[in-house]
């Protein structure tokens, strides 16, 4: 028995001095949450992946201070997203052979985007959405390409841990497969419905999913213009939805005006930024459940 117990010690031990420490973990930073939740999944404890920017903001528009950008130039990998994700990447010196563009493989089917106003979120910057469509991983298949890129860069950084990354990405697309099927279940009935959107960020989702999908600029924290619900009416004349997608929970008079039109209001949270509870898939698991609600009635 003392021996059993002893080899079991000796066995713990060893896993323990295999194990990475702090100063041997791999610096990884990415440009955005979803690529940290994919890089975290993939690495495990072979990686610090670190996402820097405030909570309190759209990542896409946020430029990083002087610190920050010096982390990411001391990084062992920078993790971009790509479709024009980020665009102070283009206006810092990072080295070249640290950085990974996610979208690469899928380069030729990013959506361009036509000219866009300007407009700002919340307390943010003004900017536009002009140029390419950037929120690439609200297509789960793309997201699976995404999280492959990241595990390939990892396996390139360190061979040794190239068994446990294959693992942990194999458990990752198991997950994002799992996600694919449960929205086109939902989504089956819904292929060529007119569907708003308050904010030109679900191009690839819409893709995805056969929907036929027609955005507008508005905030959810904010209550559109009289202008705007003008717009909206004209809109309504020829693109007859009875469901708008917002990014976050839109004000109650928003919802309650949008009723009177004949149009549900339907949260589906793109994730860009890090989630004030759960993680990537649990936003996912909550979107489809409002997806699911909205559009069958609860059935499954």
């Amino acid at each position: 028995m003392m021996k059993s117990t002893a080899r079991i010690v000796s066995l713990c031990l060893l896993l323990v001095s295999m194990a990475p420490s702090a100063a041997e973990r791999l610096a990884v930073y990415t440009v955005n949450y979803p690529l940290q939740y994919f890089a975290e999944r993939i690495a495990g404890g072979q990686a610090e992946v670190v996402f820097p920017a405030p909570a309190d903001g759209d990542p896409a528009f946020w430029k990083p201070d002087a610190a920050a950008i010096g982390a990411y130039q001391r990084a062992d990998l920078v993790l971009l997203n790509g479709a024009d994700y980020a665009r102070w990447v283009a206006q810092v010196s990072l080295p070249n052979r640290r950085l990974v563009d996610t979208s690469a493989a899928f380069a030729g089917r990013l959506i361009k985007t036509e000219t866009g106003v300007a407009h700002s979120h919340g307390a943010g910057e003004e900017h536009s959405h002009a140029g390419t469509a950037f929120t690439t991983w609200l297509d789960p298949q793309q997201a699976i390409l995404q999280a492959w890129a990241i595990k390939r860069a990892l396996v390139k950084k360190r061979p040794q841990a190239e068994a446990e990354f294959e693992g942990n990405f194999a458990a990752l697309e198991s997950d994002l497969r799992a996600l694919d099927t449960e929205l086109k279940n939902i989504l089956s009935n819904a292929r060529g419905q007119a569907l708003l959107a308050s904010h030109p960020v679900y191009q690839y989702f819409a893709r995805a999913y056969d929907l036929d999908l027609h955005s507008v600029l508005w905030e959810p924290e904010a209550f559109p213009a009289e202008e705007q619900w003008n717009e909206l009416a004209g809109l309504a004349a020829t693109h007859a939805a009875t469901w708008m997608l917002w990014e976050g929970e839109p004000l109650p008079e928003s919802v309650a005006r949008l009723e009177q039109m004949g149009i549900g209001s339907l949260v589906f949270d793109p994730c860009g930024n890090v989630p004030e509870a759960g993680d990537y898939l649990d936003v996912m698991q909550a979107n489809l459940a409002r997806l699911r609600q909205a559009l069958t009635g609860g059935a499954q």
